[in-house]
């Protein structure tokens, strides 16, 4: 089943964020190898072409795993969790309807 993991930011999570992105990346791509991911992606804070300059707000990604207990332990072994990048993480069922 797919699960959307929505995570939110704390404030000024910029330089957090440049520390464990590698680590981050590769978990993700990791999930890409094995067809499990459907998208993965930041939410800037600013809608302009500098926007990686203004920060984030959060991060979505939506992903194929067994159960929510699995998407769960994905999500809380992250490297921006570990890293403090993240206040807040929601794991919830998605159910893709379109395209």
């Amino acid at each position: 089943m797919l699960y959307a993991i929505i995570s939110e930011d704390v404030q000024n999570s910029l330089e957090k964020r440049k520390g464990a992105r590698p680590d981050h990346l590769a978990r993700l791509e990791t999930l890409k190898q094995e067809g499990r991911l459907i998208l993965a992606g930041p939410h800037p804070l600013a809608d302009t072409e500098d926007a990686p300059e203004a920060g984030f707000s959060g991060s979505l990604v939506v992903a194929e795993f067994d159960s929510l207990d699995a998407a769960k332990s994905w999500a809380d072994a992250d490297p921006y969790v570990a890293a403090g990048v993240y206040a807040k993480v929601t794991v919830k069922p998605f159910k893709k309807v379109l395209p």
